[in-house]
């Protein structure tokens, strides 16, 4: 029983997240899947070495990538409705050997909304741990065939450092004039610590980027804390150290991740990570045989 209950984990290590829901009293939590993106694991974490992937193959797909989901976090409170994050959007890019990244894909995410029976109109706001292209994406790319973005109505909750830097220059993190400029009638930059949502506060870590964001959830005596970009992989949890190539300041962002490992190891605290291949809520379980990340559902 064990040996097969390895297996299966080993799996969802290997493939991207369907709809997965925790509930925290009078709180829901789901993932909403939007698509995945491949990554090239020396690439994605260059601290590593081909010796870690092979001691660890169970986190690479056939093709050698490691996979990362792609989606946002549905945060429903009676007839309220709040999305963090909103996926890659309506769109696909093929792998790129310029890049660390394998394929990359979206599109699923209002089909998603509707299976956990919510329409677009029905959030009335997206909140975001950061402003990279996979977590903007339906904020800034109409809905095939509509003509219009699909939560064009809502608030955009954007950390008020995030939206700051907006007019760096790319290289240096600031962010496209296409990510700026679809959700800019609607942004409204938010504070650490604010509760902007019954039960969910801002928790601003930057490292990932210049105001990456985590959101705290609490109910029915537990918390959940969804970190974002703070961590990319699982593999992450047992090597807090390793940053990933995308990590705006990547000592600041290790740092960070030793605490966040800590904090996540407290009773009473769930993780989700929106990257986490087919583990996205979790547990962490230190000083154990196995991996410390332990999914919620295993």
């Amino acid at each position: 029983m064990v040996a097969n209950s390895a297996l299966a984990q080993d799996d969802r290590l290997r493939r991207p997240a369907g709809i997965r829901s925790v509930r925290l009293g009078d709180t829901k939590v789901s993932f909403v899947p939007d698509g995945a993106v491949q990554g090239r694991p020396r690439a994605w974490l260059p601290d590593t070495t081909d010796d870690t992937w092979a001691a660890h193959p169970e986190y690479l797909d056939a093709s050698g990538y490691l996979v990362a989901s792609i989606g946002g976090l549905l945060v429903e409170h009676g007839d309220r409705a709040l999305l963090i994050d909103a996926g890659f959007g309506p769109r696909s890019l093929p792998a790129d050997p310029g890049t660390p990244n394998g394929t990359l894909y979206g599109g699923a995410l209002l089909d998603s909304l509707a299976e956990l029976g919510r329409r677009p109109e029905d959030i009335e706001a997206v909140a975001f741990t950061h402003l990279h292209p996979d977590h903007t994406g339906w904020a800034v790319h109409p809905a095939p065939g509509a003509g219009r973005l699909a939560f064009a109505h809502a608030d955009h909750l954007v950390p008020a450092p995030e939206w700051a830097a907006r007019d760096l220059p790319e290289a240096a993190g600031g962010l496209s004039e296409e990510t700026v400029a679809a959700p800019a009638p609607r942004v409204r930059t938010v504070a650490d610590g604010q509760e902007i949502f019954p039960g969910v506060r801002v928790r601003i870590t930057a490292g990932h980027t210049a105001g990456h964001t985590e959101y705290v959830i609490t109910g029915g005596g537990r918390r959940l804390i969804a970190f974002g970009d703070s961590l990319h992989s699982p593999i992450q949890v047992d090597h807090p150290e390793w940053s990933c190539v995308y990590d705006h300041d990547p000592v600041g962002a290790a740092d960070h991740r030793r605490r966040l490992v800590a904090e996540l190891a407290e009773p009473g605290t769930i993780g989700f990570g929106v990257h986490f291949a087919d583990v996205v809520f979790g547990r962490v379980r230190r000083g154990g045989d196995g991996p410390a990340w332990q999914p919620l559902d295993a």
